[in-house]
């Protein structure tokens, strides 16, 4: 049984102000997809990732906020709203981000990661949480001056001072923005560890809905012919298959297992670590499918393979790793799948696009098959083992 105490596991539903807030984040990854499209150069796909971690990194840090303060409170709520709307303001100045609207985005990232920081450093109800964001606010304040230099140069050496900057952001983030001295136990936080669960599940429902307007916008510009109409067919199909592939039993493991975890919140912010990449995967998958849609008997390409199977692999990578560190199982399928994703991908370099899409369809529907059977057997594996 787990060992965490009642008092540290709070309940709380995900409110309507939640869901309103990610709908800023809906035109951020269409946002982000349209980047990379324009600019499907490696400095491109670099300069989308940076973009990505920024974009995503506020969304965490908010989440997380909202949680740990409780989003019923007044303080709370005025936060989230606030951050919506300089969101809105950084989320706009993406495709200029690299050009001319630098400061644009800049100013508006900067203002979400102080702000929000500084609401929960000083109102935070215990000392340990009020101390975990001070020490937040300070990794902040090593990246912050690396995005402004980079604003204020020239375009072509911003990427490598925002990377730089995202670079120490997702550090912080992933190794829960540690300092020398006293070393913070997460469990001994009071952490709604089902809430930021919801959140994440109906954040990762709000990518795949990006990912199928992005689809139809693709459909409504192509011709109305057979071939555009089974390439649209091929990606509804496809995204049905990584929607399986979680939602076919993934989420009562990750619930199982997270509630007979004795640190909750270690098991959440691995999920949140790995959402930057799903988030990567789901844009590149975005960007394919535009491509393949536009064009589905033209002619293979390395780079169409890289989006069109490396997406969808690197998300079954992704969700391999965080099943296999929070559940200890599921992971295996899950590492299959990837690896034959990547070798498959090969051949989309030489065949015409609808047929790469039909062998990027087998693929997924057996692996959905295969895992809605494998989540399964693991729920009711760790309830057993929670009940002895």
């Amino acid at each position: 049984m787990s060992s965490v105490p009642e008092s540290l596991r709070l309940r709380r539903e995900v409110s309507p102000l939640e869901l309103f807030y990610d709908l800023v984040f809906v035109f951020a990854v269409s946002q982000l997809s349209h980047h990379l499209l324009e600019h499907l150069t490696w400095r491109g796909a670099a300069e989308t990732a940076v973009l990505l971690v920024a974009v995503f990194g506020t969304w965490a840090y908010t989440s997380y906020e909202a949680t740990l303060l409780d989003v019923h409170r007044d303080v709370t709520r005025w936060m989230i709203v606030i951050v919506m709307g300089l969101g809105l303001f950084m989320n706009a100045a993406i495709p200029g981000a690299f050009a001319d609207r630098a400061w644009a985005f800049v100013i508006p990232l900067l203002a979400i990661l102080f702000f929000a920081g500084a609401v929960t450093a000083l109102t935070g109800r215990t000392d340990m949480l009020r101390e975990h964001f001070r020490r937040t606010l300070i990794w902040m304040t090593l990246s912050a001056p690396l995005w402004i230099v980079g604003a204020a140069v020239g375009t072509g050496p911003r990427l490598w001072w925002w990377a730089a900057a995202a670079l120490i952001d997702l550090t912080g983030t992933w190794l829960a923005h540690p300092l020398p001295g006293r070393t913070l136990s997460s469990r001994e936080f009071a952490f709604d560890a089902d809430h930021m669960l919801e959140r994440l599940r109906l954040f990762f429902i709000i990518l795949l809905g990006e990912t199928v307007l992005t689809a139809g916008r693709a459909m409504s510009e192509a011709p109305v012919d057979v071939p555009s109409v089974l390439a649209t067919a091929g990606i509804f199909v496809a995204l049905v298959c990584l929607w399986a592939a979680y939602f076919g039993g993934g989420e009562d493991v990750v619930t199982t297992a997270v509630t007979t975890s004795t640190d909750p919140v270690r098991s959440v912010r691995l999920g949140v670590n790995s959402a930057y990449l799903v988030l990567a995967a789901l844009v590149a998958l975005a960007v394919g499918s535009e491509l393949v849609i536009a064009h589905p008997t033209g002619h293979g390409s390395t780079t169409l393979a890289l989006l069109l199977f490396g997406g969808p692999a690197l998300y079954l990578a992704t969700t391999a790793w965080f099943f296999g560190t929070t559940a200890g199982g599921a992971w295996k399928e899950r590492l299959l799948a990837a690896t034959t994703l990547a070798i498959t991908g090969v051949a989309a370099i030489w065949l015409p696009p609808l047929a790469s899409l039909a062998l990027l369809d087998i693929i997924l529907i057996t692996t959905a098959a295969i895992l809605t059977r494998a989540h399964r057997r693991l729920t009711t594996s760790l309830k057993t083992a929670a009940t002895r």
